[in-house]
């Protein structure tokens, strides 16, 4: 059994569906959608508001929260993981400066960026055979 209970767009009224089939001759063509309580037409299914899809409305995009920044920006990439001195191997991670176990996210006052990344070229494509 299909839901016919609906919220209407038109009246705001809790009213049932109303389908009435189409004729083109003695042929059904379709169905006309209409709400009992008004008689609004609505076009296809998918612009019906059935009574149990639409959820209430208690909250606005002004009531969510704002996002936190707990750092400034200057400071945000200040950790041991960008520095120069930061070695990483399977077992520990490490300050070459200092000679110390570190973790990432250690800081110290001797920071120092390291340089960005090359950007890889892709390889050239492979010659053609001579066929």
């Amino acid at each position: 059994m299909a839901n016919i209970e609906i919220v209407c767009a038109a009246c705001g009224a809790e009213a049932l569906l109303r389908r009435e089939p189409v004729f083109e001759g003695f042929r059904k063509t379709g169905e006309r959608l209409l709400c009992s309580a008004c008689g609004h037409a609505y076009d296809n299914e998918a612009e019906v508001p059935f009574k149990g899809q639409q959820r209430p409305q208690v909250f606005t995009a002004a009531d969510k929260p704002q996002a936190v920044d707990v750092f400034e920006d200057d400071e945000k990439h200040r950790n041991c993981r960008y520095c120069v001195h930061y070695v990483v191997n399977p077992f520990t991670q490490w300050c070459g400066l200092h000679r110390r176990d570190v973790e990432a996210t250690d800081r110290c006052d001797q920071f120092k960026r390291k340089p960005p990344a090359p950007v890889a070229k892709p390889p050239p494509p492979p010659p053609k055979p001579l066929l």
